[in-house]
């Protein structure tokens, strides 16, 4: 299942209080209730004409910190078209939020592409190309009532990352100039990983294997997510596993190294909407199309960084980036 062990969950406060009362009347807050999304938002780029008056949709998402963001930035866009939101997100787990679209008691989610075609699909080997990948989920999961909207460049998948001192001592760019140095010099390649990704087939074995690397047991050290990010940054550990929209690549100032062989499934993000809904409000393609387009690797870090390193709200971060692009007007 994909996960993102590691990430700080910040939830806006009014919402967690809102949750607690609804505690009492539905018990498993998050999972058979919500809050009404309450953004004093107007049509910007997006929502002109309001094409979503009178519609009544629920959003859901996962309760890490990127899609906390995801979930906020389409329902404050579904408001902008006018539309009254529930907000169902911060669903822990995967499946949670998965079924709740599926089975209608949600409207809409931003999932990943490679969780639809390997998690919730049953498939085991991903596809390289990323609009391959998405167009086979598509295909896939109508019969579930579920359709897959076009997805953004944000990619969250797997990557190696180093800090600037050994990117400029180095100079690796790609994985396979860290096996190459591997092979040159053995002690230069140290790895900080989490135990999953040192044990998975499209983790660290199957990295190995595609590149052609052999590291030495002594060279890769097994760690917490979160603790890796700061001992690549001390330079404890060459290169360590990243996930690769993280706030915290662009606050440590790591450098990510690029997959040139494609190895890593792609998690490109997209709108994971029920059918239904869809049917009865095909506005809502033309609604977020803009809004996916422009959600890349690099807009992702920057808002992640907001939540997880300055402690910002995710939906205040999630508003302000709208504002800011225009997509939709504050009074």
């Amino acid at each position: 299942m994909r996960r993102r062990p590691g990430r700080l969950r910040r939830r806006p406060r009014r919402r967690l209080l809102l949750c607690g009362l609804l505690l009492l009347l539905a018990p498993g807050c998050g999972l058979t209730s919500g809050s009404p999304m309450a953004d004093d938002v107007q049509p910007g780029t997006i929502g002109q004409g309001e094409p979503l008056k009178g519609a009544h949709l629920t959003v859901t998402s996962k309760e890490f910190s990127e899609q906390l963001v995801l979930g906020a930035i389409m329902g404050i866009a579904f408001q902008a078209a006018g539309a009254d939101v529930l907000d169902r997100t911060g669903i822990q787990g995967s499946i949670g939020s998965r079924e709740a679209v599926r089975q209608g008691s949600a409207d809409a989610d931003y999932e990943y592409t490679g969780t639809g075609w390997i998690n919730y699909l049953g498939n085991t080997q991903p596809i390289p190309d990323p609009h391959e990948q998405w167009k086979a989920v598509r295909d896939a999961d109508l019969k579930n009532g579920v359709t897959w909207l076009d997805p953004a460049p944000l990619n969250n998948t797997y990557a190696l990352a180093t800090n600037q001192a050994n990117f400029k001592k180095y100079g690796t760019k790609t994985l396979s100039d860290v096996a190459a140095l591997a092979k040159k010099d053995p002690g230069a390649v140290t790895l900080c990983v989490e135990s999953q990704f040192a044990n998975r087939a499209d983790g660290l074995p199957g990295m190995e294997k595609k590149y052609g690397m052999s590291l030495p047991a002594g060279n890769i050290t097994q760690m917490d997510t979160g603790i890796i990010y700061t001992q690549v940054a001390k330079g404890s550990c060459t290169y360590g596993e990243v996930f690769t929209t993280d706030g915290r690549i662009k606050a440590m100032h790591l450098v990510v190294m690029e997959d040139d062989k494609k190895f890593f499934p792609n998690y490109n993000a997209a709108p994971m909407i029920h059918t239904k809904t869809l049917e009865k409000y095909p506005q809502i393609a033309d609604i977020l199309a803009p809004v996916t387009r422009r959600l890349t690797n690099t807009v992702a870090q920057e808002l992640n960084a907001k939540v997880d390193v300055e402690g910002q709200d995710p939906h205040l971060v999630a508003l302000e980036w709208m504002t800011q692009q225009g997509f939709v007007k504050q009074d």
